[in-house]
């Protein structure tokens, strides 16, 4: 038996192509195309325009299969943020309910006080950080029954990993807020009355942290008092450092504001060269805000690296019951009896 001529074999390849291709498009495209070379029974006279003409419809096919599935993609994505958006405006509801929205003119938190509208941002934030001291309170359950079962460090190392990442995700969570509304961050209204007490730049202060795990735990080694106290010694430095910054940082508004220029703005042009620089100066703050957060980060990590699990552990749960307790005075305090006037 004799084999093929060559242009048979070249057409047979270039069937195989276009029955594959119309197998896989299963469109009218591509069964046209096919016609071009094959009947069912009669190999037509191969030509390189139809081959490629095929190919370029095959490319086609290919980049409105890619479209449809970007298309697919950006309609789930549509979706979850519809969720999303849902689940915020139930969230919303139910902080209206509980008294502490009223109206568009302002919001009024629980201490009772009118403090001037909250913008979209910092009404998530608020959200967000609702939800972050609900799961912070169950990783501190968690953390709390394994250190009661005496779990071996490798395994509970697992539990006080979990708490640092989830201090993290705060961190990040306020990182985001500082850019968006600094000063609702600043203005501690996201956190309990007592807890504004002894708020620093946003959050607490890392040496007051140091001295909770220092009174919390058991003998330290040797060691591990240096290291400790270096990292409060530094952590003190650092502080007074920022707070003697941001000192000079409102004196330096203040006098801005205070300038003449400001008073009887005749020459519109001097009076929006001051603004345009206190307007700079005013968003310094968010520097100090995440510097200061740095450093609380800085210092969980460290004070993690000195200790051993259980020692941490036990560290995270005196922070945990620390601020607990000032919550809870903020409760007792917003519910204590008020005297007429």
């Amino acid at each position: 038996m004799t084999s093929p001529p060559l242009c048979c074999s070249v057409l047979k390849t270039s069937l195989e192509i276009i029955e594959a291709l119309a197998d896989e498009f299963n469109g009218k495209e591509a069964r046209r195309a096919a016609d071009f070379f094959w009947d069912g029974s009669t190999f037509f006279i191969f030509n390189s325009s139809k081959l490629h003409t095929l190919r370029r419809l095959a490319q086609n096919r290919e980049a409105a299969r890619k479209s449809r599935l970007r298309k697919k993609a950006y309609v789930q994505q549509l979706e979850c943020s519809r969720i999303k958006l849902a689940q915020l405006e139930q969230e919303l509801q139910r902080a209206r309910a509980q008294g502490l929205v009223f109206g568009g003119e302002g919001i009024i938190g629980d201490q009772g006080g009118n403090i001037g509208a909250l913008s979209s941002d910092a009404v998530m934030f608020d959200m967000e950080y609702a939800r972050w001291q609900e799961e912070h309170h169950r990783r501190m359950c968690e953390l709390r029954a394994a250190v009661e079962e005496h779990l071996p460090e490798s395994e509970l190392q697992v539990y006080v990993g979990n708490c640092l990442s989830h201090y993290d995700e705060m961190m990040n969570l306020k990182n985001i807020a500082i850019k968006t509304d600094v000063f609702h961050l600043v203005s501690g209204v996201w956190m309990a009355p007592a807890e504004r007490c002894f708020m620093w730049l946003g959050g607490f202060r890392p040496s007051k942290i140091i001295k909770i795990i220092l009174s919390s735990l058991e003998p330290l080694t040797e060691q591990q008092l240096l290291q400790i106290y270096n990292l409060q010694q530094s952590a003190q430095e650092n502080e007074e450092s920022l707070s003697q910054g941001l000192e000079s940082l409102q004196q330096s508004l203040s006098n801005t504001i205070l300038s003449e220029a400001l008073s009887f703005p005749s020459n519109m042009a001097d009076y929006m060269d001051q603004m345009a620089i206190a307007m700079n100066k005013l968003s310094s703050f968010e520097t100090f805000v995440r510097q200061a957060d740095g450093l609380r980060q800085q210092t969980l990590h460290r004070l993690h690296q000195i200790l051993t699990s259980r020692q941490a552990a036990r560290g995270f749960l005196a922070i945990a019951e620390y601020f607990h307790r000032l919550r809870a005075l903020s409760s007792l305090w917003l519910a204590r009896p008020r005297q007429a006037d």
